[in-house]
């Protein structure tokens, strides 16, 4: 279902649009998703709205060798892009996991400001922003993802986060159309 209307107190959670992932290779170019991401970012600060930066920098424990990374990553793996232009008023979340709710405070820093409802951007669609995604479903957001500010490692994947899971879980838009509603 398409976005019809924003909370008053709605917040961006951009996630892990950090170097290291964006480098990787992407179903929709990472160049564009971090620029429509930067776009909302700078609407949602125009609009005194809360801008959440989410990077991850480590995996679950246990066996989970399957998903896990081979090697050391570059000293600069896990830190924000640039062109996101974080803030001093940005929440920067450091997560271990893929969702960004677990084992961090993004709920209570959120419910600190009043925040309802959140706006999901990032990278990758069926794993970081899907698991964030369910995660504010389940702590009673309502959710909204802007869908072309989202892309995946694998096309399959991301078709199947944007056709069948998100419409589940909230409502979907674009970038622009996000904006719009800010307005």
């Amino acid at each position: 279902m398409p976005a019809s209307t924003l909370d008053a107190t709605t917040a961006l959670v951009l996630i892990d649009l950090q170097k290291g992932i964006t480098a990787l290779p992407t179903v929709h170019p990472a160049t564009e998703v971090v620029a429509r991401g930067a776009q909302l970012a700078r609407a949602f600060r125009a609009h005194g709205l809360p801008v959440v930066l989410v990077n991850v920098t480590g995996g679950a424990p246990g066996r989970t060798e399957a998903g896990g990374h081979r090697g050391t990553p570059p000293a600069d793996w896990a830190e924000l892009v640039p062109e996101l232009d974080a803030q001093p008023g940005d929440i920067l979340v450091t997560k271990e996991r893929w969702g960004a709710f677990h084992g961090t405070d993004l709920d209570a820093e959120l419910r600190r400001r009043g925040v309802t409802q959140v706006v999901l951007g990032g990278i990758a669609t069926s794993i970081g922003v899907e698991s964030s995604a369910r995660a504010a479903y389940a702590h009673g957001y309502h959710v909204t993802i802007a869908v072309d500010a989202v892309t995946d490692l694998d096309a399959e994947a991301h078709r199947n986060s944007v056709q069948r899971i998100f419409p589940r879980l909230g409502e979907t838009d674009t970038t622009e159309a996000v904006i719009g509603l800010l307005g």
